[in-house]
């Protein structure tokens, strides 16, 4: 078994504990989706050619893919599945990415398991450009945008 090592530092007061537990958060916050495992929430820093990105998070904390529930994990790829789906219908965009880190070494820098879905569109380089804060009506939009679009559960495959 792998030894799981905290990275989190002493007394790290957990953004998407927040999220979950008060709905507090000191960007503005738009949750697209909640049931009891997870819940999907607007990022608020978009990268300049891939607008309307989302985050997939468990609601039990967990730091890392190595702390893991592997309860969870069909509940995250569902949500994750439906993300893609309500970006392609809504944006209309050329493809998805997902993109999930762990540890310091691999960019982690919250200290809560997630999964970023992203909008692709041909060309865009993604992975050559940084994030930058939304504005809280961008985030309106888009999160509007993808709850209208949002698939209904039995359109699993």
């Amino acid at each position: 078994m792998l030894a799981v090592v905290s990275h989190a530092p002493t007394g790290y007061d957990c953004p998407f504990c927040r999220n979950i537990s008060d709905g507090t958060s000191k960007y503005p916050l738009e949750i697209i989706y909640r049931d009891a495992d997870v819940f999907v929430k607007m990022n608020p820093n978009w990268w300049p050619n891939n607008p309307g990105n989302v985050l997939v998070i468990p609601t039990t904390h967990y730091e890392n893919l190595f702390e893991l529930s592997t309860s969870v994990v069909p509940a995250i790829h569902r949500a994750a599945w439906a993300s893609a789906v309500a970006m392609k219908r809504a944006y209309r965009c050329d493809g998805i990415s997902t993109r999930q880190h762990n540890e310091p070494a691999g960019n982690q820098d919250v200290w809560h398991f997630h999964l970023h879905v992203f909008p692709r569109w041909n060309g865009d380089d993604l992975y050559r450009t940084e994030g930058a804060p939304a504005s809280a009506g961008e985030l309106r939009d888009r999160a509007a945008q993808l709850r209208q679009h949002w698939p209904d559960p039995t359109e699993a495959p």
